[in-house]
């Protein structure tokens, strides 16, 4: 959503008692689906936006929703309409102080004593990684001014096989602040990519307008990259865990652990086998299946030590004894 167009549907909906969605959509100037989709959009955001369907239906703002943004700048809006980055990501475009001064700047009707407390007041966001490291690269304010441009840009990025980087160009949709780490969204040769400021080495704004693929934004883009990159399936990984783990494993692997085995009394059961053929007893299992981008990230299944045992495929097997004796000899 635009910021123009965020302030004209609240607009709409401060003026009216109740609207239909296809008055809205023609005093916005976009499609009834868009509206839909931009009304879901301020409820998410902690409006109190109510749609009721069927004939005597529509669109109404309840109080306590109404926002005085007649001090407002049009770069201040801007940045109260920018939904989704922490105090430190909007320092690091450079956009902390304009921010800060139209959040300052906006008055919220004070509802009566016995209304619920306010959305923003009990709910908090922090997208940081846990143990995240400072990431390093190319700070996002010294580009952000280039995408905004709307131009195409020469890139020098290094991919995680590259020993060097190399120029290519691409179309950019925007930026994208995902798990404390900043990305350039762009087409390259109309194919949608991510690229991570951490490798971009340098980049040189062109006097080509950016030419993107009719119909796509970058929320869409960034959604469709980040919902591929993390489904993604090239590589099953069997394994027998110990039941106290499952929940660490969660954790850290998210969406890429499926659990075979229930948890409950009765389920499948693995016994490890002891170096001297005996089975090793006292211990709860389930079967797990990690999904990999590729053979090397076993090694992120090594925090486990011997609370889990990689079962197939036997290159997987391999590689986890390959680095578990390499580690053995290191510190032997």
């Amino acid at each position: 959503m635009t910021p123009d167009r965020f302030f004209a549907l609240l607009l709409a909906l401060q003026t009216r008692e109740a609207i239909t969605t296809g008055d809205l959509a023609g005093q916005v100037g976009v499609s009834a689906r868009t509206v839909l989709r931009d009304l879901r959009w301020l409820q998410e955001a902690g409006f109190p936006v109510l749609v009721e369907r069927g004939r005597w239906g529509g669109v109404r703002l309840l109080p306590g929703g109404a926002l005085d943004t007649s001090r407002l700048t049009p770069a201040e809006r801007d940045h109260l309409a920018l939904d989704g980055l922490d105090d430190d990501q909007r320092r690091q475009l450079g956009a902390g102080a304009d921010s800060r001064r139209a959040r300052e700047k906006v008055a919220v009707r004070r509802q009566q004593a016995a209304s619920p407390l306010p959305l923003s007041a009990v709910v908090t966001t922090d997208n940081r990684p846990w143990f995240g490291p400072d990431t390093r690269g190319t700070d996002p304010s010294a580009i952000v001014g280039d995408v905004r441009r709307g131009v195409r840009l020469r890139i020098r990025y290094r991919r995680s096989e590259d020993v060097e980087p190399t120029w290519r160009v691409v179309d950019p949709y925007g930026l994208l602040a995902k798990a404390g780490r900043w990305y350039l969204v762009a087409d390259c040769a109309s194919v949608p990519r991510l690229y991570s400021l951490e490798r971009l080495a340098d980049w040189r704004p062109t006097r080509v307008p950016r030419r993107l693929r009719p119909g796509t934004t970058l929320t869409e883009v960034a959604a469709h990259l980040t919902s591929s990159w993390e489904t993604i399936e090239a590589l099953q990984v069997h394994a027998v865990l110990e039941a106290r783990l499952l929940d660490r494993a969660r954790r850290i692997l998210g969406s890429r652990l499926t659990v075979r085995g229930p948890r409950s009394e009765g389920r499948d059961e693995v016994h490890v086998v002891g170096r001297d053929g005996v089975p090793v007893e006292g211990r709860d299992e389930v079967s797990v299946t990690v999904a990999c981008r590729e053979l090397e990230d076993v090694r992120q299944l090594l925090q486990f030590a011997d609370g889990l045992t990689v079962t197939d495929p036997p290159e997987a097997r391999d590689r986890m004894r390959e680095l578990a004796t390499r580690t053995l000899h290191r510190y032997a």
